[in-house]
């Protein structure tokens, strides 16, 4: 990108970099002429009216010597003595006035570049000098909707992935790979009502999905075991919290707490929780209310010790342990969304889960 006015190729640059396309850049000919000589970019973008050589000129050289006569060469001007005449008969293969659309050069860049003919953009009537800010904002625009588009569709297979990943982690553990989805619906839901900007965090969503991560270093005959642990088992299956912190620490999806939750959710609201004991509030908001998600799962659906219990005896549980398991806020909480967590476990029965997202 050859031009002397610093803000316009500043203004291209992010363009051009916004959609992973590297730009070089030279203030006139002669520092171009070196750049060029020691890396032959794909294209060059010339400025008609710079100091020493025009752009012109440099361009009829350009396409002179056949070291460089096949680089693609957009003229650009922003005044009267420069026409299309002018771009034919120095080689140029693309003329575009000033101001343009930064979108609509990139384009014919880009064609120019994979070996089609690049069509010239022809502005309709002179343009004034201050519209190049506001199509320079289209264009920003425009890029933002495609990058934000993108982004969507990203979060969408980070989220399948995650999810499947999930579901054929606790497949191990309880035979099914509904559990994750089921109890992620309940902690969003309950977060709703006690923490709205966690029921909002990505990472505290990847947290939940994943809280049994560490499950996946516990062997299967103590995840599947059919009978009450012995003492040894339990503590080695209550290393699963930090076993799950340590292998998901370097995710950045996880940053925050998405890492709260994997290594918390079996604190408990009076301290005899593990693995570090914390209590009350010193406890992360995240991991107390999916304690109180964990829990009502894990009541109400069978286990290999057990068969599932009902509802209504699952929630008594959990109310009567307000203040010692579970958080008496969260359980509040509970109390007043039951309905929307029962439509959730019954939504999961029939294979589909509602209210969950």
């Amino acid at each position: 990108m050859v031009d002397d006015d610093d803000s316009l190729r500043a203004l291209l640059r992010t363009t051009f970099e916004a959609v992973d396309v590297d730009v070089v850049e030279a203030r006139d000919s002669s520092e171009a002429r070196r750049m060029i000589e020691a890396r032959p970019p794909d294209a060059i973008v010339l400025d008609v009216s710079m100091p020493g050589l025009d752009g012109a000129a440099f361009c009829a050289s350009l396409k002179a010597s056949k070291a460089t006569h096949d680089i693609p060469v957009v003229l650009l001007t922003g005044s009267d003595l420069a026409t299309e005449a002018t771009a034919a008969e120095v080689g140029a293969d693309a003329f575009m006035l000033k101001p343009f659309s930064p979108l609509e050069l990139l384009a014919v860049v880009e064609r120019l570049a994979g070996g089609l003919h690049g069509t010239p953009f022809r502005a309709l009537g002179k343009r004034h000098e201050d519209e190049q800010l506001l199509l320079y904002a289209r264009d920003l625009r425009h890029l933002l909707e495609l990058e934000r588009g993108q982004r969507r569709l990203l979060e969408s297979a980070y989220r399948e992935t995650v999810s499947a990943l999930a579901s054929a982690l606790e497949s191990k553990d309880t035979g099914t790979g509904e559990h994750s989805q089921r109890v992620y619906g309940y902690a969003v839901e309950l977060a709703a009502g006690t923490a709205p900007d966690a029921a909002h965090d990505e990472s505290v969503g990847y947290g939940f999905l994943l809280h049994d991560f560490g499950k996946i270093g516990i062997p299967d005959q103590i995840l599947q075991k059919p009978g009450p642990l012995t003492e040894a088992e339990r503590r080695l299956m209550q290393t699963h919290t930090v076993l799950g912190e340590q292998m998901l620490r370097g995710v950045t999806l996880l940053q925050g707490g998405g890492l709260e939750v994997v290594r918390s959710h079996h604190e408990r609201w009076d301290g005899r929780g593990y693995p570090d004991g914390r209590a009350g509030t010193d406890i992360p908001v995240v991991a107390r209310i999916f304690a109180v998600a964990d829990a009502l799962d894990a009541m109400t659906s069978d286990r290999p010790y057990r068969a599932a219990m009902p509802w209504e005896d699952a929630g008594r549980e959990i109310l009567a342990e307000s203040g010692r398991q579970f958080d008496p806020a969260i359980v509040k909480a509970f109390a007043a969304r039951e309905g929307s967590l029962r439509r959730i476990h019954a939504s999961s029965a029939n294979g589909v889960l509602v209210g969950a997202y």
